[in-house]
């Protein structure tokens, strides 16, 4: 990682409008900002390459309001925060939310998940399982959380695998809307999490 000194120096030359500061900076970062968006977009790679560009674009446009001594990776992520809230609304908090409910794994490694810093995710989601019907919340967490199939639950509660299909989908359409509702919420902590890999 580039030293603070030498950085502060880059930021100052394009504060002053220098392109060639700037091209180094993008080298330097743009890889890391683009993983970041990959990560938070769960995979998007035209999310990630256009949130990226216009970031890029935009400091350009405001270099003369960069602070040489601020963090400047806090503030190239407050721009691409703004950005993709703009852009993409609520889809960002759609990916995550498709990756880690959805499709989430009852034996994904937890190394991996830790790495991710997303476990406040899934205590959300957790948090918002108890606000279900007991039926329904016992079919979810079974399904979500141990990773039994509709059949397997359908045996163990004595009950119709239709039922607990139908049961799971209410509980879905249940954690969408609420993803949905907090949405600005839920980001704004994404961001924090990721930030902090990018320093």
């Amino acid at each position: 990682m580039i030293a603070n000194e030498n950085r502060s120096e880059l930021l100052q030359s394009l504060k002053e409008g220098s392109f060639s500061a700037f091209e180094k900076l993008y080298n330097l970062y743009s890889g890391k900002l683009y993983n970041f968006m990959m990560r938070l977009s769960s995979g998007n790679q035209y999310m990630a390459e256009e949130v990226v560009q216009q970031t890029f674009i935009r400091l350009w446009e405001v270099r003369e309001k960069v602070d040489p001594t601020e963090n400047f990776v806090s503030y190239l992520c407050t721009i691409a925060r703004n950005l993709s809230m703009n852009m993409y609304q609520h889809q960002t908090v759609e990916y995550i939310y498709t990756e880690y409910l959805l499709k989430s794994n009852p034996d994904r490694d937890h190394q991996t998940e830790e790495s991710t810093d997303l476990r406040f995710l899934n205590d959300y989601i957790d948090s918002l399982a108890e606000e279900l019907p007991p039926s329904r919340k016992k079919i979810f967490l079974l399904s979500k959380r141990q990773g039994y199939t509709n059949k397997e639950i359908a045996e163990k509660m004595g009950i119709s695998e239709s039922t607990v299909a139908t049961q799971l989908s209410l509980a879905v359409k249940f954690m969408r809307e609420q993803f949905a509702k907090h949405y600005d919420k839920l980001i704004l902590v994404l961001w924090a999490f990721f930030v902090n890999e990018m320093q």
